[in-house]
Parts: structure tokens; sequence; C-alpha cells
């Protein structure tokens, strides 16, 4: 018999909880305390599944009765009430905790231990002082272009179109990594891709190989540091990459074969690479571990022995050398441009081999996945070459 609403003002608690039905499956379950709330029961998929409508008497009967429709409507278009509800709890408290800057500190976490120190301080920095302040807050699923495309206006406004756009492409893997863990389902950075007309990239300024000796006796000249000065040449010894240079560590030094071994997380390509050591390059390393005073780096800062020296350190050295001179027209990395050129026009030496010193990624896949070769003997004459060209060995008379 159906309910009434003086039957159920007049349903008091038992012993144990109470089913009383109305009908169609709905029934007011009262608790042993009393308190009474509308449950609809129904079958899906051969499954028993029970639906709370809501506690009476906020939810009255003619209200639990009108619900009861609403659902089993859903039922004939082959809806199931109970999962959609529960779904619907999920993506609301998703909405809530899903923000922008919880998927980002969860991407950043999971690519942290094998990226490199330059791309942990560089995304760190554009999550942190470009995206997080301005829509960390956010929902992920609420970020949507027109948002972000005025985050990097005003980030173009003060750091330029470059970096906005470097920017964007960190945005653009946070987003990404959401839809591979279900936290959204667009990515607004992928759809701005170009938003403005960025710039094109310029080569870094590299000297001809005539210009060299000058370039080294500005170097000796120069007034400054002697770690940062054997810096400089070491970074011309080796062909690597600045920072590689100035994080070098002792451990990665082995004296006795002439090697330097840069362990992978130091690497741009993420691969350990094997640095011939000419006679030059160790007796600059010898000078070195008399002035490193125990450091464990191989070019400790002068305030410091627990640092190495800053990533500015040569930057600011080739700016003052020769009253100036070289500012603008060469760059620490513009070294590995000269050596490139000096070792590929040489003709003694294969273009394999001048790659591998410069630890380049093979562009052809396949090749790079089945050519593991080191090229030792032929890259340890390399490097002794350039070396013997930038700083002769003098023979003694006999």
């Amino acid at each position: 018999m159906a309910l009434t609403d003086l039957k159920i003002q007049s349903i008091k608690g038992a012993d144990k909880p109470q089913k009383i039905a109305d009908a169609e499956g709905m029934y007011l379950f009262v608790s042993a305390s009393g308190s009474k709330a509308w449950r609809f029961d129904y079958g899906y998929g051969g499954k028993r599944f029970t639906y709370t409508i809501g506690k009476y008497p906020q939810v009255g009967l003619a209200a639990a009765r009108a619900k009861r429709a609403e659902l089993k409507a859903k039922l004939l278009s082959g809806l199931n009430p109970a999962i959609e509800k529960r779904t619907q709890k999920v993506l609301a408290r998703s909405s809530v905790t899903d923000t922008f800057e919880s998927i980002a500190d969860d991407w950043y976490t999971t690519k942290y231990a094998n990226r490199s120190e330059s791309w942990r301080v560089s995304n760190k920095l554009y999550l942190s002082r470009d995206l997080n302040p301005k829509i960390g807050n956010l929902p992920i699923q609420d970020v949507s272009g027109p948002i972000l495309r005025a985050v990097l206006e005003q980030c173009a406004e003060k750091h330029g179109l470059k970096t906005a756009d470097r920017v964007r492409q960190t945005a653009l893997q946070v987003f990404e990594h959401g839809i591979l863990t279900f936290k959204t389902k667009e990515n607004p950075a992928k759809l701005l891709r170009g938003w403005k007309e960025i710039p094109p990239r310029k080569n870094r300024p590299h000297l001809p190989e005539h210009q060299v000796t000058n370039l080294i006796e500005a170097m000796d000249a120069y007034p400054g540091y002697l770690t940062t000065k054997l810096a400089a040449k070491m970074l011309l010894l080796t062909f690597v990459r600045k920072t590689e240079v100035t994080e070098a560590r002792w451990e990665e030094v082995d004296m006795v074969s002439a090697t330097w071994t840069i362990p992978a997380e130091r690497m741009k390509m993420k691969d350990p690479h094997i640095v011939p050591l000419s006679k030059q390059a160790l007796e600059m390393l010898e000078i070195l571990r008399t002035n490193s005073h125990g450091s464990e780096y191989v070019f400790p800062k002068s305030s410091t022995l627990l640092k190495p020296i800053s990533r500015t350190a040569l930057n600011n050295m080739f700016s003052k050398m020769d009253e100036g001179k070289y500012k603008g027209q060469f760059s620490p990395h513009g070294i590995r441009s000269t050596a490139s050129t000096w070792a590929n026009g040489d003709g003694r030496f294969r273009g394999d081999v001048v790659e591998r010193q410069l630890a380049h990624a093979e562009r052809n896949q396949i090749r790079g996945d089945y050519n593991h070769a080191q090229y030792l003997p032929e890259r340890r004459q390399l490097m002794q070459a350039w070396a013997d060209f930038l700083f002769p060995i003098v023979q003694e008379a006999a």
C-alpha cells in the first residue's frame, strides 16, 4: 500500500532498521534511531542497485516520487542512475582537488629524476613565476584557451615573446599529463601553437678558427679568478656544453685513463658521455686539483668550496675580456661551433667521430638505436690534435 505523509510521520524507530515500501521499487528506510531516507531499488544488467534519493523530511513524499519517475526514465534510456551519481560525485570532487597547480606538481615530480638541471630550473621557474600565480588555483578543466592566452600575453610583456612561448610549452606538457591521468580532456596550450609570430632563433655567435689564438690571449690577460679562466680553457679543450664544465666533479675524472665521464643526468641527451682528455687538459686538471682545495667540484666558487662556479661566470668573463671586444660576438656555447668547424674541415676525422665528441643525438632514429659506437681511439686523436692547435706543445731543443 502506497505511503502517505500522515503514515510517514507516525513511523518510529525500532530495534532494527525497517524498509517501508511505497511503490515501484521505492521505499522509506528507517534506521533504529528513527532517521528516515528515501531509497530506490532497481535491476540493471542482471544486478541489483540501490539509489539513495534523499533524507525525509528534507525530501518530501511528492518530491521523492518525482525523483523516482526521473530515475525510471533514465533506466528506460539505458543509463544506470547509481553509477551516474557516483560519477558526478567524482567529477565534483576532482573539480576542486584537480587544480592546474596540483597536476603541474605531479607532472614535474614524475619527470624530475630523468631531466637535466637546466630543465628542472627553467620549468620550475615558468610554473612558480608565470603559471601558478595566475591559474594554479583553477580546476585544470576550467583553464580555457582565452584564459591561458591572457597569461601568455602578460608573460610576453614582462619577459619577451620567446620566454612566453617556452611558458606555453611547459603548460602544454602539464595539460598533456592531465589528459593522460584523466583529469581533463582538452589541451588549450596545443590550440595556442602559433599564438604569436615568434622571432626566429639566432645561432649563437662563434669565432672563426683563425681568431682562436687571439681569444686565448684575451683569456690569459683577463684579470679574473683563475678557476674561471681555466674553466673557459677546459670548455675549449673538450667540446662540451657550458654547464657540463662548470658543474664537473672530481669523481667523474680519471687521470690514469685520461677520461672524463659525464653522467647521464647532467647531459642534455640523457646519455653518459665520455670525454677523452688531451695532455693539455690533464695539465690544467693538475693545477685545478691544487686550487680546488679538496672541493668535490673541479671548478668551485671563490666564496665557497661547496658549490661550483655560477652558470653566468663564463658569460660574464667573455663579455668583459679585452675591454668588451667579445661581448655579443662570442658566447661559451659558440666554442662548440668553432671546434666543430675546425674538426670537420681538418680532413683527418670522420663526421661520426666529431658528432660523437659533440654528444649530438643521431637524427636518424633507427641508426641511432643501433649505433652505440664511442669511437674512443679516433676521438682521442681528435682531442689531442685540437689541443695541439689551441695550445701547441713546445718541443725543447736537444
